[in-house]
């Protein structure tokens, strides 16, 4: 089946937030692994993310890590990515790697690493301010190891306390957006490890902030199509960040382990209105490359969303509709089958033609020589890593 002009139009108002991180070295708790060609500071990183975005049209701005990102002349970044074509996107908070968080950040028993926590927060609010950020996403190490470490309720209310300070200095267009993961790096129990408990933190808050639903920080099994539609039916679904997953939180090529997966997230995402301009729902990737190259990665994931959403609005919306209603079981699921196993390709490889771009994109960035002058005149210097 083909695509309608509606369908097209909708699906043309994709864009996919890349990371900066991805493009630089990543690796395991085993080993980090250098690659040629990787960039060496965070104007290279939007040199390569804009790469991204010339060769699918996919990706127009890129989210930042601090401190890994951290610049002395932030509008001179906020230019050097308007003149690659792309913008800075959401400024993602770091209160994991320091000494002073192992036992917790903004959940920690001691007010000094309490303070600490929230006022690299209020530095992240002033980047979004020089840079013309709107989003601070905010995911937490937060946990414990063993049971009584630490007051699991006193823990939520120092949380609270801390995101409302944090929530209270944010600019009247500016957005919280509180990210989850179920484990990891603490076992016993993390301080933010479902949607729920983001969700109760987020309406204490108020409508400035929402929940990040990051597609691989969910327990084996999980609904996470779910998930999606509940966030987005109580308006409270800030973003995704994008990966896909075979055992815990991979990092992979989105759509790598469950294309299907990916495609039913995808319509509810059509079915929730998450694609309006008005939803509010930024989509983003979360990923580190550990062996393949790092732009083809992001390529190939940006490429992977676009085709499930389109299969997605394939959906003969009607026909489910009316299977549904008539408790036709079979004849429903028929009809999602039906457009997941459509194949989109030729028609996208038309589509990009007829916007100016290639109609395989990745076959184009392969051929521009880029990857092999990155890996020529970037020798000597020190490459920006996963945690530089």
């Amino acid at each position: 089946m083909a695509l309608t002009t509606d369908q097209l139009d909708t699906l043309a108002t994709l864009a996919i937030e890349v990371p900066s991180w991805a493009y630089g070295n990543s690796g395991t708790r085993f080993k980090v692994f250098a690659g040629p060609g990787g960039p060496r500071d965070p104007f290279e990183k939007i040199d390569d993310a804009a790469q991204v975005n010339a060769f699918t049209g996919l990706a127009p701005a890129v989210a930042l890590h601090i401190p890994w990102d951290k610049v002395d002349d932030w509008d001179a970044l906020a230019a050097h990515a308007a003149d690659r074509g792309v913008r800075i996107g959401t400024i993602n908070s770091n209160t994991f790697q320091d000494d002073q968080y192992k036992l917790g950040s903004l959940c920690h028993t001691d007010a000094a690493v309490r303070r600490a926590a929230i006022d690299h927060h209020l530095e992240c609010i002033e980047i979004m301010r020089a840079t013309g950020s709107k989003d601070l996403k905010i995911w937490l190490a937060d946990g414990t190891n063993y049971p009584g470490q630490d007051d699991l309720r006193g823990r939520q209310d120092r949380l609270a306390e801390g995101l409302a300070e944090i929530y209270a200095a944010l600019d009247a267009d500016q957005r919280l957006v509180l990210e989850y993961k179920f484990f990891e790096p603490a076992f016993y129990h993390t301080d933010v490890p479902d949607w729920g408990t983001s969700l109760v933190q987020c309406l204490a808050l108020g409508e400035q902030a929402s929940v990040c639903l990051d597609t691989g920080h969910h327990a084996p099994g999980t609904n996470i199509e779910f998930i999606v539609m509940q966030l987005l039916r109580l308006g409270r679904l800030g973003s995704f960040d994008f990966n896909s997953r075979f055992y815990a939180d991979d990092d992979l090529i989105v759509g790598a382990a469950d294309p299907f997966q990916l495609f039913r997230i995808l319509y509810e995402v059509v079915r929730g209105g998450g694609l309006k301009a008005d939803s509010g729902v930024v989509f983003m990737l979360d990923q580190c490359h550990n062996i393949e190259k790092k732009i083809p990665g992001q390529i190939r994931s940006v490429l992977n969303v676009q085709e499930m959403l389109a299969r997605a609005l394939a959906v003969d919306a009607d026909a489910l509709k009316v299977a549904q209603e008539n408790g036709d079981v079979l004849g429903a699921n028929q009809v999602l089958m039906d457009a997941f196993y459509t194949d989109v390709r030729s028609q996208l490889a038309a589509w990009r033609g007829e916007r100016g771009l290639p109609g395989d994109p990745m076959a184009a960035y392969l051929a521009s020589g880029y990857q092999e002058k990155i890996e020529a005149d970037r020798v000597g210097g020190t490459q920006a890593s996963w945690g530089a």
